[in-house]
């Protein structure tokens, strides 16, 4: 046999112009959509769905969704098999094709900041327990300076019990009352 010989089109050479530098990247050259970009926006909708509904019912009322995606998202918890729930997750994806996006990813990042916020404010309660319960009198003072609102003599107590518990190995249970004090002081 012979070998097959490749046919060419003659190249034509395009000018160069403006709107070439302005081409939708979403697009190829023949006007289609580009079908790699397509499937990744599906997977992010897909995604997004899938961290939506993780959500506890009061954070998802944050969320400005609407009734068909809401339907969507409550038939997802009856759904047990494997495969009918990758199915149902392409639907809610594009469900989310028709959501204000922006607004919904705006408020994530929103409730996303105020958890770093909180879990910041909880480290530093927990740095004061800790000092609290390792330090002296001098620490107690100036806990009291920074939340002049404490119950004085239950913080008191509650540092020696932990300090008693801390020296006798037993376990933490003043230490958590002194963190609930502390963090019912400070508001978190």
């Amino acid at each position: 046999m012979s070998p097959r010989k490749k046919s060419r089109a003659p190249s034509v050479e395009e000018p160069s112009s403006d709107t070439d530098s302005q081409h939708d990247e979403f697009h190829h050259d023949n006007g289609r959509p580009n079908k790699t970009r397509l499937k990744q926006e599906a997977q992010d909708l897909k995604e997004l769905g899938e961290q939506i509904i993780a959500m506890s019912e009061t954070e998802r009322a944050r969320l400005p969704l609407s009734d068909d995606l809401l339907a969507a998202i409550d038939e997802t918890r009856r759904i047990t098999s494997r495969e009918a729930r990758r199915r149902h997750m392409q639907y809610v994806g594009k469900v989310m094709r028709h959501e204000h996006l922006d607004e919904i990813r705006t408020e994530l990042d929103n409730m996303s900041r105020e958890k770093r916020q909180r879990e910041l404010g909880f480290h530093h309660l927990e740095q004061w327990r800790d000092r609290l319960i390792e330090g002296d009198n001098d620490t107690v003072t100036a806990f009291v300076s920074e939340y002049p609102d404490v119950d004085r003599q239950a913080l008191g107590q509650l540092v020696r019990n932990a300090r008693a518990e801390r020296a006798a190995e037993k376990p933490p249970a003043s230490a958590r009352k002194l963190f609930r004090l502390i963090r019912d002081t400070a508001g978190l």
